[in-house]
């Protein structure tokens, strides 16, 4: 019995001195340009070595060489490829060199927007890089007031669950000059940087207003009471009031009839045929058209009142 552990100890020995050599073996992080050529080097005096991809052997082709020596050269290097590289003492098996190889692509397009939802509080910025990188990739935003702002810009504070975009807070309503938004993308193979300039009140898109209501009018019968609330995330609109708005459409019908601006969050549609579903929508502007409208409200649909009808509208 003591025999049989001792050879068991001696024969698990070799395959555990093994992997706390393999475990030994520093990692090289490599990058490389989609489609470009990529040479990994094995740094060991050896001239010959046995190369491995995901603890597969590398055979040589057309498109992958090394020809048993320190280098292996990928030609053209293709997403796949992207991976574990090892290179191996041929006799031994050791571990000489562990690479992980990344492959992708340097920040190319950046396309930049920026808008104002909660005008005069905060202005959104997002940003969309083409193509995709396939790498990490990474975003310095800042921006200030013109090419004569202040020496030292200052930060667009970045979401930390979408990397794509940022927050500016501290901006003066009606400057003369423009603001610039600086976003520069950064990865291991490149960075650009775009440039982004915009007036405060030029970028006033209000988000769509909210809670939006159609109730029959009791005893109406081709008429509807439509009525609304501005968007929550409109901060002062007592004070930066919003306009309104309407469209609607008939039962069969394929076009909307758009009617306002009105000021006030309520309305009566008129000329309703009786029985019909109609279905409407709002959108808010700022009341002295600055900026974009917001987009259309989610569709809700209403019917004139009928003799059966128990929940009507009293004016």
């Amino acid at each position: 019995m003591i025999r049989t552990l001792t050879l068991t100890a001696i024969l698990l020995l070799p395959s555990y001195e093994f992997l706390e050599s393999k475990a030994t073996v520093p990692v090289t992080h490599e990058f490389g340009h989609l489609g470009a050529e990529m040479t990994l080097r094995c740094n060991t005096p050896s001239p010959y070595v046995e190369w491995r991809f995901n603890g597969r052997k590398v055979e040589d082709s057309d498109d992958v060489y090394s020809n048993g020596s320190r280098h292996l050269t990928l030609a053209e290097v293709k997403r796949h490829q992207s991976g574990k590289y090892t290179c191996h003492h041929p006799h031994s098996d050791e571990t000489l060199a562990l690479i992980e190889l990344q492959l992708g692509l340097p920040p190319e397009k950046l396309h930049v927007q920026c808008w104002s939802s909660s005008y005069p509080e905060k202005i959104n910025c997002t940003w969309d890089l083409e193509p995709r990188t396939a790498v990490h990739t990474t975003f310095l935003t800042t921006y200030r007031l013109g090419l004569m702002g202040p020496k030292a810009p200052q930060h667009c504070t970045q979401h930390e669950l979408n990397p794509n975009s940022c927050v500016i807070s501290n901006f003066r309503m009606f400057e003369e000059f423009p603001y610039l938004l600086n976003v520069t993308a950064i990865n291991p193979l490149g960075s650009i940087t775009q440039l982004y300039y915009f007036f405060a009140e030029n970028i006033i898109r209000p988000d769509p207003p909210v809670n939006v209501r159609i109730h029959s009018l009791c005893w109406e019968s081709r008429k509807l009471y439509v009525r609304w609330k501005p968007p929550h995330s409109w901060p002062y609109p007592e004070i930066f009031p919003l306009k309104y708005k309407v469209r609607y459409r008939k039962t069969g019908s394929k076009s909307y009839t758009t009617v306002g601006p009105y000021e006030q969050t309520s309305l009566v549609l008129t000329g309703i045929r009786p029985g019909s579903a109609v279905y409407v929508q709002v959108s808010a502007h700022d009341i002295t058209d600055l900026g974009h409208s917001s987009e259309w409200s989610d569709v809700v649909v209403g019917r004139p009142w009928t003799p059966y009808d128990l929940q009507c509208f009293h004016r």
